[in-house]
């Protein structure tokens, strides 16, 4: 996951500090190099770098921190509130327009992922009530065109085409077309290349003079690291940007580019791709990811991804049976189809409060869910509804059919029946009503997956 190297490098120079019950300046002075040399090998700007620690410097040398009872904790607290005005402070969002249509222009360079986020926004945006109009204004790139057609289809969202007709055409006859037919968001996906050349920005800047698009937001790959950050100074330099989707920030990056861009252009991270599907897009909230960055987790945004991915009526059922000690294996089923559409379980756990550094070593193989939902379709419909016909034939016909061990399926069954005892057990604690009441509150969102019901299949 992104930043993860920064956040190891991070906790080892306050780790020193927490040791030392009284700081001096040579002590948040030697932190803070350490911290620097860490914002560096994160591929970090040099002058950012050396600015950040600067002003952490500056501030954790004051009074209050040295007098304080938990000095560390309060360098801890100013470097989280620093790294957040780092990314922008309050997290920014899409100027729409007073009258519609919102003229969205995406651009960047070839392979930055303009056309997979150009329907990716537009998901989000049709999630959210609006009714987007995707733009194929890339006329060079083979297949752009078809591409964005696909995605599309996948959105939901239509997408307005006039084969190779100039760019400028196509986006304002979109924009006509949104008018007459009631789109009040126009996304131009346009072309890109290579490199940042005369002839792109001046396509580019032909589009933007001729529509006046509300935001341009530029597309930049965050794996690059700096280059991200030149290419994101250049673009903005010629065409003046509204801000940035950094994409490709649940892989292995060293998140140079996130804590760099707005520094250098001045423009915000307004939206951050996480992963492959079109749903993988979230708003990027500067102090959220800060939280991250130093391990202290994001509920947040947690909460905001059970609401967004998970079905609210399915966990409401689910919620239901469980009252009424009802909980078989086509339930364990569901709640990991449920917890699957909210990404990787590393991610989702790292988003907790205090479990980001003790996940740092723990090898979470999230294939371990579909080897224990294999163990589940291989039973029949009578199985998977009353645990208690198992026998040891059944057992050896569902191992056998899954491809696991006996012990294996032994080990989920027993892992049911213990849910089922618990899930009686807070019941019956609850027959006042107080404590189903309770338990109802916690359910919906993750729907009280139970984590333990996946035994450790390799």
């Amino acid at each position: 996951m992104a930043f993860e190297g920064l956040s190891d490098k991070l906790s080892n120079a306050f780790k020193k500090l927490k040791n030392k019950g009284k700081l001096t300046e040579a002590d948040v002075k030697e932190a803070m190099r350490e911290v620097r040399l860490a914002l560096l090998e994160a591929d970090v700007n040099y002058k950012v770098a050396k600015d950040f620690t600067n002003k952490v410097t500056e501030r954790a040398v004051g009074q209050d921190v040295m007098e304080s009872l938990t000095p560390a904790q309060m360098v801890i607290k100013i470097v989280d509130e620093e790294l957040t005005e780092l990314m922008g402070g309050e997290g920014a969002r899409i100027e729409f327009a007073s009258k519609p249509p919102t003229v969205i222009m995406l651009c960047g360079l070839q392979g930055s992922g303009k056309t997979t986020h150009a329907a990716k926004l537009a998901l989000m945006l049709k999630n959210q009530n609006r009714h987007p109009l995707l733009v194929a204004c890339d006329i060079y790139r083979p297949a752009a065109i078809d591409q964005l057609k696909v995605v599309g289809a996948k959105a939901g969202v239509p997408v307005f085409e006039m084969g190779k007709e100039n760019p400028v055409k196509i986006a304002k006859a979109a924009i006509r077309q949104a008018k007459d037919y009631g789109n009040d968001v126009v996304i131009l996906d346009t072309a890109g290349r290579l490199h940042i050349d005369e002839e792109l920005m001046d396509e580019l800047k032909n589009i933007k003079s001729e529509v006046e698009p509300n935001e341009i937001l530029l597309v930049i790959d965050s794996m690059t690291g700096q280059d991200a950050v030149n290419v994101a100074k250049s673009f903005n330099e010629l065409l003046d940007i509204t801000g940035v989707i950094l994409t490709k920030l649940d892989g292995d990056t060293r998140g140079g580019a996130a804590l760099s861009v707005k520094a250098v252009t001045g423009r915000p991270i307004k939206f951050a791709g996480i992963g492959e599907k079109l749903e993988d897009i979230e708003v990027f909230h500067p102090d959220r990811m800060a939280s991250r960055i130093l391990g202290m987790g994001d509920v947040l945004t947690l909460i905001e991804d059970a609401q967004n991915k998970i079905d609210q009526k399915k966990a409401e059922q689910m919620a239901q049976k469980m009252l009424s000690n009802k909980f078989d294996f086509n339930d364990l089923n569901e709640q990991f189809e449920q917890v699957k559409k909210m990404g990787p379980l590393k991610g989702i756990l790292s988003k907790i409060p205090g479990l980001g550094k003790q996940l740092e070593n723990v090898d979470i193989d999230d294939r371990q869910i579909d080897r224990v939902q294999a163990i589940i379709l291989s039973m029949t419909p009578e199985e998977r509804s009353n645990p208690n016909v198992m026998n040891p034939s059944r057992k050896r016909r569902i191992a056998a059919g899954s491809g696991r061990t006996v012990e294996e399926v032994n080990r989920l069954i027993k892992q049911v029946e213990q849910m089922q005892k618990m899930l009686k057990q807070m019941n019956s604690k609850g027959k006042n009503g107080k404590g189903k009441k309770r338990m109802m509150r916690n359910l919906p969102g993750l729907g009280g997956m139970p984590m333990n019901g996946m035994p450790p299949i390799k």
